[in-house]
């Protein structure tokens, strides 16, 4: 998919983190996924590409996406475990690809890409997610933040 026939404002993925990255769901249904992220300078490590962390992050975010899609409504997954391989360095605009490959009732067992704007591989990526019920607890803690003022953090003198 193009960017020219993506939608206006496609949806958040709801993790505070990776939507302050400016990462974007191309497509996630039935076991796959696919997120973009345009890089820009704060992506990058010392040497101009894309530092590690925002590698594994995609990764991560397209292998958990892509067993979530399988999940019910109320269901969320966290990451078991993950093994990235580094093929080169990422540059340009990066694409992370995810895939379920087996599921039981409480896990999955996924893999992906991660490809750069000319499509050379960037990485590999395996995981195995858990499916768990999402905890109203952490949603009601990030409403009570937004509602605050952003200055409006606890200090010493606060404390």
């Amino acid at each position: 998919m193009t960017d020219a026939t993506m939608p206006a404002d496609p949806p958040a993925i709801e993790s505070p983190f990776v939507d302050q990255l400016g990462v974007r769901i191309v497509d996630a249904k039935d076991g796959r996924c696919e997120i973009l992220l345009p890089l820009a300078e704060r992506h990058m490590n010392t040497w101009s590409v894309a530092h590690g962390g925002v590698t594994m992050t995609l990764a991560d975010t397209a292998l958990a996406m892509a067993a979530r899609s399988l999940s019910e409504d109320g269901v969320g997954v966290v990451t078991i475990e993950m093994k990235v391989n580094f093929m080169q360095p990422g540059r340009g605009e990066l694409r992370a690809f995810g895939r379920v490959m087996h599921r039981s009732t409480t896990m999955a067992y996924c893999e992906g890409e991660v490809l750069d704007s000319e499509g050379h591989f960037v990485a590999k990526a395996l995981g195995t997610f858990k499916y768990l019920k999402r905890l109203a607890v952490g949603r009601e803690i990030r409403r009570q933040r937004s509602r605050s003022a952003p200055d409006a953090h606890p200090g010493p003198s606060d404390a």
